[in-house]
């Protein structure tokens, strides 16, 4: 099996990428800057929990009582139990597939690539690679909108007469996100990732030694303190009053549960596990298995107990955002406002995070275009156009969030058109054209009715989401504050 670890610049880096392509057509050729600079191979089983964990357990899971209040009981749980099961089968297919691949002497660092080798190359060009696109860059845009919200809810908290709009706390989020976007590589971010990690298991804060754990801290203490949250106001004489029936009208209930469906599949969605595999150094075999083990016990642990929790304590009024039920209809707190704060300041710390993981993609296709792999990662020929693209990439879309703020409606919309397609159909069609189980065995029809039904399910909830996009812009407009 030919091997590449990507580590230092210059002269080792291009000895190294001559003896390893990333390409699909069979023929070796030298790595290009995205892949040898951004995607660096250089990483443990350990890391790629630590980036699965954070690109999967993210602030969106807060979103997951909302789904439920348009599901019920037994359609939400049932639909949380299933999204867990199917995408870690098909997170654990992808891996297969590209370790198979590697094996053959074809490592793929890219979701694209991998389409381009399986499926041809107008898939990969056309189809995986612009879905890829949309999805990561609206993950990120979604993330510095909910950013921005939490910055606006410990102003209103702390100066409920201020006059600062929401487009103004986007912005002044999208200004810290212009610098995390400057971390070089993927696997840079494994001291970051760490902390969205460990204490979510062990929830102490007294285990921090390092300002690397702080992400950590925060997404234990967004799940934590959600759920205590909701248990007090649940069983307070002060909290809401519970109503947990559907919709009387069956066109509101029907596309209601198709946009749940996506918001939990988005909650639930990747997107980039070729890439994070790709920063894993070879061999890679059995690795992502034990990384996505670890993620997946951190996902059971939050998912159920955030979903569960809110939707018990507030019903069929859970908002898009569960953050937002603990303040009432006339701006009055529900629970102590340090309480309110401390919550809203970890999920910032959570979505600084999540959005710069989800911004590798495009830092990788900006790296591919304008820098030279034959130069140093941090020449002077390298830097300046790294930092300029970075920068212009993190501006459009702090942008885009302040002019369109609906992030449960983003939040669909990403899940329906990206994440159904890449985390739940093209994981088990990529195994059956890679491995070709024989139609007589149990796998191949499960892996086809998991392709088609889901496929089914993508198609209605893109519609769902379309719909529920144009009935609320009539209650928005750009650059709203809400």
């Amino acid at each position: 099996m030919n091997t590449i670890h990507i580590g230092s610049v210059g002269e080792e880096n291009m000895k190294e990428a001559e003896a390893f392509s990333t390409t699909t057509n069979h023929h070796k050729q030298p790595l290009d800057a995205g892949a040898l600079f951004v995607l660096k191979s250089k990483g443990s089983w350990w890391h790629s929990g630590y980036h699965l964990t954070t690109s999967i357990v993210a602030p969106p899971l807060l979103s997951l009582p909302f789904a439920f209040a348009s599901l019920g009981w037994t359609a939400g749980v049932l639909s949380l139990v299933i999204g867990a099961v199917v995408t870690f089968y098909s997170y654990n297919l992808i891996s297969l597939v590209l370790e198979h691949k590697a094996e053959l002497g074809h490592r793929h660092l890219r979701f694209r690539d991998m389409a381009y080798d399986i499926l041809g190359p107008g898939w990969g060009r056309y189809y995986v690679g612009p879905i890829q696109f949309m999805v990561c860059y609206g993950a990120v845009v979604g993330n510095i909108l909910l950013g921005g919200q939490c910055l606006k809810a410990i102003y209103v908290l702390w100066n409920p007469n201020g006059t600062m709009k929401l487009y103004e706390f986007v912005v002044i989020f999208g200004a810290l996100m212009l610098v995390l976007a400057q971390i070089p590589s993927f696997h840079s971010l494994r001291h970051i990732n760490l902390i969205s990690l460990v204490l979510c298991l062990l929830y102490s804060a007294f285990y921090l030694h390092r300002y690397k754990f702080y992400n950590l801290l925060s997404l234990s203490f967004i799940n934590l303190f959600t759920f205590f949250v909701c248990f007090f106001l649940g069983n307070s004489s002060n909290g809401p009053h519970k109503n947990y029936s559907l919709s009387n009208n069956d066109e509101t209930r029907i596309f209601g549960i198709f946009n749940a469906i996506a918001i939990i599949a988005t909650t639930f969605g990747n997107g980039i596990i070729p890439e994070i595999q790709a920063t894993l150094a070879p061999p890679v075999k059995g690795k992502m298995f034990k990384g996505l083990c670890v993620c997946y016990t951190v996902v059971i642990a939050t998912f159920f107990s955030v979903a569960v929790s809110g939707y018990w304590a507030f019903g069929n009024e859970s908002a898009g955002l569960i953050l937002s039920n603990f303040i009432d209809h006339d701006g009055n707190p529900l629970v102590p406002r340090w309480f309110i704060m401390m919550i809203n300041i970890f999920t910032i710390l959570q979505l600084s995070a999540v959005a710069v993981v989800y911004l590798q993609p495009t830092n990788e296709v900006l790296e591919r275009a304008f820098v030279d792999p034959t130069k140093s990662e941090f020449s002077t020929r390298n830097v300046i156009p790294r930092v300029i693209s970075r920068s212009i990439s993190v501006i459009l879309a702090t942008t885009i969030a302040a002019m369109l703020p609906f992030f449960g409606d983003i939040n669909a919309m990403i899940g329906a058109f990206g994440f159904l397609p890449l985390d739940f159909v093209l994981p088990v069609v990529f195994y059956n054209l890679t491995f070709k189980p024989s139609r007589r065995r149990v796998l191949f029809w499960l892996n086809s009715s998991i392709a088609v039904i889901f496929s089914v399910i993508g198609v209605t909830a893109a519609v769902a989401a379309v719909r529920q996009i144009s009935l609320d812009a009539k209650n928005y407009k750009l650059f709203a504050n809400v």
